[in-house]
């Protein structure tokens, strides 16, 4: 168990390193148990909070790109719209 708590610990650490965290991680927790998870582990609210992260990136970049073609510099809710439809 020791080893385990130091391999999670320096996984948090090594994560944080890379880069910031936007998204906390106990909203994400919070959001898998209101899908119905009973329990969820540290490493499961990390590893979705990336992947929200990083899909939120593509999906602010494409939204900008689609608002500076309409030759704006706000993003509207059409371009997050339009930006979700075409990521799926």
């Amino acid at each position: 168990k020791f080893y385990r708590k130091l391999l999670i610990s320096l996984y948090h650490i090594l994560t944080r390193m890379k880069r910031k965290n936007i998204i906390p991680y106990e909203p994400v927790g919070q959001i898998m148990e209101e899908s119905g998870a009973i329990r969820v582990s540290n490493e499961a609210k990390v590893i979705l909070a990336n992947h929200l992260e990083e899909y939120a990136l593509k999906l602010g970049a494409l939204a900008a790109k689609y608002a500076k073609h309409a030759k704006r510099t706000t993003i509207l809710d059409k371009d997050i719209k339009l930006a979700y439809k075409n990521l799926e």
